[in-house]
């Protein structure tokens, strides 16, 4: 990791590859298309690479850009179009050739937005309640609440093939 503050191509692409999938599925849980999702994607990049922002570490490097996505996501969704539009016109999650969710993903898309991003961050990425609290700029105990309800419906949903590890 590099502390300057300009990066070189490969340094660029380096985090790009490392964290490009990822950026996918956290964007896609919230746009759930795969052509808004691809925009976000490469415009959180394009604010990495603008911003010059100089990372810590790697987990720093990675909670910014989840953040930096999630802002933009919702920018996205607060858009006037995005009232008018009608999700059911759009390709379905099944279609995206980028990303192939397992049964479970399928259901945590459906949950409500405030516990969507929560759990996959919290199951899919593996961050604490304490390190989503800080992304999402949320009090941890809302997060562990919405952890908590979310897995509430998912059990409902799911059953017994829901597992809380």
């Amino acid at each position: 990791m590099t502390n300057t503050l300009l990066r070189t191509n490969k340094e660029i692409v380096e985090i790009f590859k490392r964290h490009n999938k990822m950026l996918y599925r956290v964007c896609f849980s919230y746009l759930k298309n795969q052509a808004d999702t691809e925009d976000i994607v490469q415009d959180t990049f394009y604010q990495m690479i603008i911003s010059q922002k100089a990372f810590e570490n790697s987990e720093h490097e990675k909670a910014w850009l989840i953040r930096t996505a999630s802002n933009l996501c919702k920018n996205k969704l607060k858009h006037w179009w995005g009232k008018h539009e009608d999700l059911a016109d759009y390709q379905d999650f099944k279609g995206s050739q980028n990303y192939k969710p397992d049964d479970t993903l399928e259901v945590v898309l459906q949950l409500p937005e405030k516990y969507k991003v929560v759990i996959y961050l919290y199951y899919y990425e593996g961050y604490n309640s304490e390190e989503i609290a800080k992304m999402l700029q949320k009090p941890q105990s809302t997060i562990r609440n919405h952890l908590s309800e979310a897995r509430k419906i998912l059990k409902e949903k799911i059953g017994d093939e829901f597992d809380e590890k």
